[in-house]
């Protein structure tokens, strides 16, 4: 009888009830919408030296991301080939390179794809995450299980 009366009845209280719930439903929209993606152009970090070696822009294709070399930073590097890479990428021009694949959301990070390292021609299964709010990238790239790896921290170019 309660709800009849509330609902049934009162207009206004119908109203007030559909007028909130579009109100969470659009703030949670916000919200989501408002989350940084790792989608842009990176600077990425040599975990090694710390310094700065090169950009790389991460795109998405097909629901996945993948990651490019779009610069080399040190010019004596600019036209260097991946020598230590198999396959497809032996020999390829490190600028134009295509170092990260395959990578989903899952939860609060991204992982199901791979990373190469140039240097030394291996390809790591990989997982990242976004940190201060969309400015940094956590990536570790490892050998079976993320116990066994390295990280690295990419920084987001404006």
């Amino acid at each position: 009888m309660l709800q009849f009366l509330i609902f049934g009845r009162n207009h206004v209280a119908r109203s007030m009830c559909l007028g909130i719930g579009l109100l969470l439903g659009a703030g949670s929209q916000l919200s989501i919408a408002d989350e940084p993606t790792p989608i842009g152009l990176w600077k990425t970090v040599d975990d090694k030296t710390g310094k700065a070696k090169g950009l790389v822009r991460i795109y998405e294709q097909k629901g996945r991301l993948f990651g490019k070399v779009e610069k080399s930073l040190d010019p004596a590097n600019a036209r260097e080939r991946c020598a230590k890479c198999t396959g497809d990428r032996k020999d390829k021009p490190m600028v134009g390179l295509v170092v990260l694949e395959n990578m989903e959301k899952r939860g609060n990070e991204y992982s199901g794809g791979e990373i190469l390292d140039p240097e030394n021609g291996s390809v790591y299964k990989c997982k990242f995450k976004l940190l201060d709010q969309g400015k940094k990238l956590e990536l570790r790239g490892y050998l079976g299980f993320s116990l066994f790896g390295r990280n690295q921290t990419w920084i987001r170019e404006q």
